[in-house]
């Protein structure tokens, strides 16, 4: 250590090359040994800090030619290179040691103007004198009283060529803060080097218990957007932006949170729609779904009706096929609640366009208007872009159910949180509050009353009520519906061959059955078939197959009344006395 010391001093009294050179190997060619053995050279270069190869080169040297062979190649640096360049590699050299040759050559080049290769730049500072200590000091970024100026310090030292890694040992700041000041600059000037206040912009209104809230939601409703949880959050005191950025955190901090929504591509200006509804009733949307999932291997189908000027849904039902009795029940609850529309959109599908449901429509004076989907005209039916909503909000939960029951509750339940919950498309409107039911209000279409309307849908629709064990008696027929709706009312609907018991939008039985125009009556019903739904009775049957493997009974036509036979004995006067045999 105390070698290298000297060696270090003395290197401070150096004139040139030659005599570093020298001074390097003149403990090596005193000694008596030639050559210098290994070990000798190897501790001299540990002396003086220097790659042992270089030692054992320079005394190669003289020992061949003497002093003639430490003078430097040239004995000057290249003619090519100008002073002004020498003197800036001394400078920067006096700065800061740890320079890699190319990154000098960009600094050259960026403060003078002047192309030098690499290798004339390791010459040049290999020849350059080394720099005394203290000649240059520099006060680090963090040392500089004003933060602006060790900013724009950073920023100039960038335009003179130096690259992110030398700045940021030079001023003894970490990279990322060298990146922050140059991405400011280049966005704001010299405005974007001002110190900004650190404390928060805004308010944050989002804690651990609506976290929590948000996380579940985010578990029941897998596809939903920022836009549906805060709806079902129906918390007016956060912003939806800040519902998102929650969902994106919970994403981040549970392993099983739903991934986020596919990326979308740039959205298309709007186009006025060619249904757009003025007032409510004025067009119906009518549209059926087939779910992913199956019963028994059918999968099942649900049949909506939308109100085009709330957006509420004003009917629907569930069912095993999408058929025109469904189409039919469905339009008839509505119509019970809410009255006719002027007219009725729907697809060219046979269950809306049968001559059945056009018979209705005409004796309701509802204009019909089917659209053709391979014409392009399938985004005209509203229920197409609510039916993407059901499936972001609550085919998670459809797929869950196992019964057609627990489908049929289910399928309650969504037109209910639908209903009464925000609507997108009537924010943008500017209602207050954005609730399709809100909107609708006690708005009515043309009303009808209960038995006219039962008149002018289908072949035959009876009304009646179920007895003690949920049988019904139709004309002179007596058969099983349910057991679990007692003395309620039901709706018996005839469509050609069949004929089905129905409440609430849901079909509880179904029998082989013919309307006769005649007679006007239900004639041949035979062969029930029973359907699990939510209204089965709870209790169990006390014997074993009753009711269901009762047959259809027939009451016979009533019997004349026989006339009673006048007994030929005298009639007994009030107070008689019988005498005794």
């Amino acid at each position: 250590m105390e070698a290298a010391s000297a060696f270090a001093q003395l290197q401070l009294r150096f004139v040139d090359q030659l005599q570093r050179r020298y001074e390097l190997i003149r403990p090596l060619i005193l000694l008596e040994e030639r050559p210098p053995p290994p070990h000798a050279i190897l501790q001299r270069a540990q002396e003086t800090g220097t790659h042992p190869e270089t030692v054992r080169k320079f005394t190669r040297r003289f020992e061949q030619q003497g002093l003639v062979g430490l003078v430097p190649a040239s004995g000057q640096p290249p003619a090519r290179v100008s002073q002004t360049v020498q003197e800036e590699i001394a400078r920067l050299k006096g700065l800061y040691e740890g320079f890699h040759y190319r990154a000098l050559v960009r600094i050259i080049w960026c403060s003078l103007g002047t192309r030098i290769t690499d290798k004339t730049a390791k010459q040049l500072w290999q020849q350059s004198p080394a720099p005394r200590p203290g000649a240059l000091s520099h006060v680090p970024y963090h040392g500089q009283p004003d933060r602006t100026a060790a900013r724009l310090e950073v920023v100039q030292l960038y335009a003179q060529g130096w690259n992110k890694d030398s700045m940021s040992r030079f001023l003894q700041v970490s990279r990322p803060t060298v990146d922050r000041w140059m991405q400011r600059f280049e966005a704001e000037d010299l405005a974007g080097l001002v110190d900004r206040p650190r404390g928060p912009r805004a308010p944050w209104k989002v804690w651990f218990p609506l976290m929590v809230a948000i996380y579940h939601l985010q578990k029941a409703h897998p596809d939903a957007g920022a836009f549906r949880i805060w709806r079902l959050l129906a918390n007016d005191t956060i912003a939806v932006r800040s519902v998102g950025r929650v969902m994106a955190l919970n994403r981040q901090g549970y392993a099983d949170s739903p991934p986020p929504q596919g990326a979308r591509g740039p959205r298309k200006p709007p186009q006025p729609h060619p249904y757009q509804a003025h007032a409510a009733h004025e067009f119906w949307f009518i549209d059926g779904r087939m779910m992913d999932f199956a019963f028994d291997g059918v999968k099942w189908w649900r049949v909506l009706i939308l109100d085009g000027y709330s957006r509420a849904i004003l009917a629907g039902a569930v069912a095993p096929v999408e058929a025109s009795w469904v189409t039919r029940m469905v339009l008839y609850s509505a119509c019970l609640r809410y009255g006719a529309p002027q007219a009725l959109i729907s697809d060219s599908g046979g269950a809306y366009t049968s001559g059945d449901v056009r018979a209705v429509l005409q004796r309701l004076a509802i204009t019909p208007t089917p659209i053709v989907r391979t014409h392009g005209e399938s985004s005209r039916n509203l229920l197409e872009t609510h039916f993407n909503m059901q499936r972001r909000l609550y085919d998670y939960q459809f797929a869950q159910t196992t019964t057609p029951a627990a489908f049929a509750q289910l399928h309650q339940t969504f037109m209910h949180v639908y209903n009464t919950t925000a609507h997108q498309g009537l924010v943008h409107a500017g209602y207050q509050p954005p609730m399709p039911l809100q909107v609708l209000g006690m708005a009515k279409g043309r009303l009808y009353a209960p038995d006219e309307l039962v008149r002018k849908f289908s072949q035959a629709l009876v009304l009646r009520t179920t007895k003690r064990y949920g049988c019904v008696t139709l004309h002179r027929s007596h058969f099983y519906v349910e057991a679990g709706v007692p003395q309620t009312p039901v709706l018996l609907w005839v469509d050609g061959e069949s004929l089905r018991a129905v409440i609430a939008q849901v079909v509880l039985a179904e029998y082989h059955g013919r309307y006769d125009w005649q007679d006007h009556q239900v004639k041949d019903i035979a062969h029930g078939v029973w359907y699990a739904t939510r209204f089965a009775s709870p209790q169990a049957l006390l014997f074993p197959g009753y009711p269901h493997d009762v047959a259809v009974f027939n009451r016979p036509s009533s019997l004349p009344a026989l006339r009673r036979q006048r007994s030929q004995s005298p009639q007994l006067g009030l107070f008689a006395l019988v005498q005794p045999a």
